[in-house]
């Protein structure tokens, strides 16, 4: 393939992924929203829940995430046979982490308190927990059955199957939340329910895809699943294990810099969660293009083909710098007009919050660089199955540099929530250089060998 025609397969196969992250990002945004109008109280509650609940769905997506290059290289060298093996021990992997996580959603209220959190909100978190934690079952076996459709390049019905699910969860939610269509008004458990309806019925969505689809069927996915498979079992855990941990250190930093920000003042910790819902929805282009790129490495390691390998990594690179320089003209050009809709027109913070969003802001500019940098690297590398040293690279470039140098530049050194950004940059760019090395090497090695 010729370089345009890379450019050409990562935005075919890139853009329904981008698409679907969005999606995805706006049932959680829905979610913020109506328990907001419902009541303050349920809105705090949720969101303690939801970032334990994300907490431990994001370390468990790791064996989902190990499922993609797996099937993308099986698929390149048409061993269907090993399509299905790795797929199924996926699912088993991901329901067999959800059994074992399900006490924790059940019993939260005493961990969160350990935490230090409110009594009263800990103790309607796990309300909420008790619901939505039998969702983690369909929630992360929907992540494995996205991952394999992902790597046979039927990115198109992952889309919009989760815009599906969007309409769906927004139609339950003003239901269950608030009582309409003749349902009882449940507030923060009806917003439970909704979630985990949206995530059945999204699963079961595409399992007759999977089932009936022409690309799929033949793999007889659900034939005999209950039969175990060793080998397989293996090789899934063994290349899942340290991207579920990559993704916690990941997380765990930006939860971090949030208590770090916390403090410094109330007004800088609500600049920074606006300006990063603000960044994580352009950060979302970003993790759709490193899935892409995740695909179409593990296409070319099963061709053994190292330059398509290179060009299409240079491909997905300058369509991912081309969504910095979008995002970056946008942040330093207007954004109050980003943040704006955040606010209550009529709050007396809303300067004040405007101003410090706007410094955050200007530092995210560099801040999505190194961010997208890190993505694509680690997205590349998931693709040749290199997953346990990019594991070490982020612990240490999150929480050995990263979340020190946050703490250091916003308090020690007193400036204050730009100084937090600014230690999450070089955390991000020491794991982007250092991602990006690795990947050269490997790239070296395989092609020698």
């Amino acid at each position: 393939m010729t370089f345009p025609q890379h450019l050409r397969a990562v935005l075919i196969l890139g853009l329904p992924l981008v698409g679907s992250h969005l999606a995805q990002f706006a049932v959680h945004m829905v979610d913020t929203i109506m328990l907001g109008w419902y009541d303050v109280t349920a809105l705090a509650a949720s969101v303690l829940a939801t970032s334990f609940f994300f907490v431990v769905f994001i370390m468990g997506a790791g064996f989902s995430f190990a499922v993609m290059p797996m099937v993308a290289e099986a698929a390149a060298s048409e061993n269907g046979t090993r399509i299905r093996r790795v797929t199924r021990m996926g699912l088993w992997l991901s329901s067999l982490y959800a059994l074992a996580f399900l006490p924790l959603m059940i019993w939260s209220d005493p961990l969160l308190r350990a935490l230090g959190q409110d009594p009263e909100l800990s103790a309607l978190s796990q309300n909420y927990l008790r619901i939505a934690g039998f969702g983690l079952f369909p929630a992360l076996l929907v992540m494995v059955i996205k991952s394999y459709l992902a790597a046979l390049e039927r990115t198109g019905v992952v889309l919009w199957v989760t815009i599906m699910a969007v309409f769906l969860n927004v139609l339950v939610n003003y239901a269950l939340i608030f009582g309409n269509l003749g349902m009882p008004e449940l507030g923060l458990r009806g917003a439970a329910i909704a979630s985990v309806i949206s995530q059945v019925v999204t699963l079961a969505v595409l399992g007759v895809y999977v089932v009936r689809g022409s690309a799929t069927r033949e793999h007889v996915l659900f034939q005999r699943i209950w039969r175990p498979d060793p080998e397989a079992f293996r090789e899934v855990f063994r290349l899942g294990w340290p991207i579920g941990l990559t993704n916690l250190a990941e997380s765990g930093m930006f939860s971090a810099s949030a208590l770090i920000i916390g403090l410094i003042g109330t007004l800088p910790l609500a600049a920074h969660g606006i300006a990063l819902q603000i960044t994580a929805a352009t950060f979302m282009v970003h993790v759709g293009l490193s899935q892409a790129a995740t695909v179409r490495a593990g296409r070319a390691l099963g061709r053994k083909d190292w330059d398509g390998l290179a060009l299409g990594a240079r491909a997905v690179v300058i369509l991912s710098m081309g969504a910095v320089v979008l995002a970056t003209i946008a942040f330093l050009t207007v954004p109050e007009l980003l943040m704006t809709g955040f606010l209550d027109p009529d709050s007396p913070d809303r300067t004040a919050i405007l101003t410090i969003g706007a410094g955050l802001l200007a530092v995210a500019a560099l801040f999505q660089l190194v961010d997208a940098g890190q993505v694509m690297a680690l997205g590349l590398l998931r693709g040749i199955q290199d997953t346990r040293w990019p594991m070490y690279a982020a612990a240490l470039s999150y929480w050995g540099l990263g979340i020190p140098a946050s703490y250091v530049l916003g308090v020690s050194l007193g400036y204050g929530g730009v100084g937090v950004w600014l230690g999450l940059v070089i955390g991000l760019m020491f794991a982007a250089g250092a991602l990006w090395w690795r990947f050269a090497r490997r790239y070296a090695e395989l092609k020698a060998a």
